[in-house]
């Protein structure tokens, strides 16, 4: 039986280096800090930097890349992620040896990175030859330069602290043969002692399928859950800078949201969908499906357990765990008269537009000649769909509204009234209620309200169906 863990360190974490060899790397579980291996994230805004920025969409040095093979804005894009670089590596090392190494480390890349993406440009000027072929290729040799340099980094921090700690770099650079994850996977790690080392891994993994086409930023949790299953590891953990708790504590309060404890994957796809991942699904699944439990815990409260999520956990009493929701959604709506028995071909339509510009599908709604999407994505996005699907369906009726989602989630909520309770909890705060949906599956209930009153929504549904118990343990409204 194995007894050691894989665990994962989120990029705003791993920008407090101290924080994280005092509270994660020297204060274990075990009685040893060796018999773990650690999956860490790029440093916080990094990758934003390389790629374009998560939440408004901001061009990083992959998104000048890609908008014209002329322009050469994504040099200056390079030269600000440099800058950015190299004041992570003045922060953590001062001057000296060490930082001149690390200075070094990178700017290989940097050097590297640069020299391709000039050749590339230079050779899709030729008209045999289209950018958007290798697009996807450079999206992934981008995302590789953040999670090897906060994995080096923390790896020399740590030998330099005592600690035995190993550089695992699975991004393959100027690797000559390529192969699939697990087996770069298990090529890295054949000869890694994890009684005497510690493995510092990068997040993002090299592999022939690309990572990136499938999961893009969740890359690093696949990574992270793919070494958990093939090492057999006892336990996966994921290190925030936050508890999962009952609520965001910023809008219900510090002594009203409390740490959850206990839930399941279920609830973990749930929060997910709303952009508040405890995990990406689909690196969940893995875990999931080899019986592997995930704690959540906060790198900031080392002596708390945090929240342990397995597949077969079901409350006590049917109850609601957690009130989550997210702002800025777009509610995309798209009407005509000639959908009414044909809806079919619409949704396809309207599904293969919003995948070919990426955009994050929430929630959706469909009657005899509506169509409504709940989008996670930018205006200018929205925009573009709009118009491809526009010159599709040119007597549709399209619209965007800008609203917010709340949601109230367990893992058993089958509550006769909770429904009407949820609903009357809304209207007290003179709150209407745009759309809602609620599933037979009974995990989850999403209300699509107006963007202002997101926070009165999330206090007033945290105070109505979760409280606080007198010994600060979060207890469930089943009545």
């Amino acid at each position: 039986m194995s007894f050691h863990t894989v665990e994962k360190i989120g990029g705003t974490s791993m920008s407090d280096y101290q924080a994280v060899r005092d509270n994660i790397i020297l204060k274990p579980v075990h009685q040893s800090i060796y018999q773990r291996i650690f999956v860490v994230s790029a440093y916080a805004g990094i990758t934003n930097l390389l790629l374009e920025h998560k939440k408004t969409g901001e061009a990083g040095v992959y998104a000048h890349f890609a908008e014209s093979v002329g322009d050469n804005a994504w040099l200056e894009a390079l030269e600000s992620l440099k800058l950015a670089l190299l004041d992570v590596n003045q922060q953590l090392f001062g001057t000296g040896p060490q930082r001149q190494q690390a200075d070094v480390f990178i700017q290989e890349r940097l050097d590297e990175a640069e020299r391709v993406l000039k050749d590339l440009q230079r050779l899709c000027q030729h008209g045999h030859f289209a950018l958007d072929q290798h697009l996807a290729t450079v999206r992934e040799m981008l995302a590789s330069v953040g999670e090897a340099h906060s994995a080096w980094n923390m790896a020399q921090l740590l030998k330099r602290d005592g600690v035995n700690a190993r550089f695992v770099d699975l991004t393959g650079w100027q690797s000559d043969k390529h192969m699939t994850l697990d087996e770069r996977i298990n090529q890295a790690f054949a000869d890694v002692d994890l009684q005497s080392e510690l493995p510092i891994v990068t997040g993002y993994a090299h592999s022939e399928q690309g990572l990136m086409s499938t999961f893009d930023r969740g890359y690093s949790e696949m990574t992270f859950s793919r070494i958990a299953v093939l090492s057999g590891a006892n336990e996966a953990i994921i290190h925030k800078e936050f508890h999962l708790s009952s609520a965001d504590p910023r809008l219900v309060g510090e002594d009203n949201a409390v740490p959850i404890g206990r839930t399941n994957y279920d609830v973990a796809d749930q929060l997910a969908n709303l952009g508040m991942e405890a995990i990406h699904p689909k690196a969940a699944k893995g875990l999931r499906q080899n019986n592997i439990p995930l704690r959540v815990r906060n790198t900031f409260e080392p002596e708390h357990a945090g929240t342990l999520i397995t597949g077969d956990y079901v409350s006590s009493v049917p109850c609601v765990e957690i009130i989550a929701g997210c702002r800025g959604v777009i509610a995309f709506e798209l009407f005509d008269q000639d959908m009414a028995g044909n809806i079919d071909h619409y949704d396809r339509a309207i599904l293969e537009q919003i995948r070919r510009f990426k955009a994050h599908i929430i929630s959706k709604d469909i009657n005899a000649n509506t169509i409504t999407h709940y989008l996670s994505t930018n205006l200018k996005t929205v925009r573009r769909i709009s118009r491809a699907l526009s010159e599709i369906f040119p007597e549709a009726e399209i619209n965007q509204q800008q609203v917010s989602i709340v949601s109230a989630i367990g893992s058993d909520m089958k509550i006769p009234g909770i429904l009407a309770k949820t609903v009357s909890a809304l209207a007290e705060k003179n709150i209407s209620v745009l759309a809602l949906h609620q599933s037979m599956r009974q995990v989850d209930m999403q209300f699509i309200i107006d963007e202002d009153d997101y926070n009165d929504a999330i206090k007033s549904l945290h105070s109505h169906l979760v409280e606080v118990h007198d010994h600060g343990r979060a207890i469930c409204l089943a009545h």
